[in-house]
């Protein structure tokens, strides 16, 4: 399919009609077969038109940042699974747990990974708590 934009000489109006093949506009123009929409002139004409240049570089670019997106997403569902199995999950109580091991010198657990906000975060590193913030993909969103 082809897209050429026309115009009438009769009423001076422009519009835009799809032909099949460039030949067959070609065809019908030459058997008077084309008319213009508002006046039903057959004196219609192509119009100059700029081509339709399809750019590679940023085809290429977008399949390259669309790449770079699922490599990161890979390597943020790879630590997801190193964290599941090594840290323990405690939700929404991260901030607690995370002052009681630290303030609690004989409580010996594991990691524990959770929810903080990022005021709750500033506030353990404050007080000298190490914590570190990654970004976590849900499963059912992948």
């Amino acid at each position: 399919m082809i897209k050429y934009k026309l115009e009438c000489k009769n009423c001076e109006i422009t519009f835009d009609s799809w032909f099949a093949t460039s030949k067959e506009y070609e065809k019908l123009k030459k058997k008077k077969l084309l008319a213009c929409y508002n006046c039903e002139s057959s004196e219609v004409e192509k119009t100059l038109m700029a081509p339709k240049f399809i750019n590679s570089k940023k085809k290429s670019k977008n399949n390259l940042d669309q790449s770079k997106s699922l490599g990161i997403k890979k390597t943020i569902k790879k630590y997801q699974k190193f964290i599941k199995q090594n840290f323990q999950y405690v939700g929404e109580n991260f901030v607690y747990e995370a002052r009681s091991i630290h303030y609690d010198k004989k409580k010996k657990t594991k990691g524990i990974y959770g929810n903080a906000s990022k005021n709750d975060i500033k506030e353990l590193k404050e007080e000298g708590i190490e914590t570190q913030m990654i970004p976590w993909l849900d499963d059912k969103n992948n």
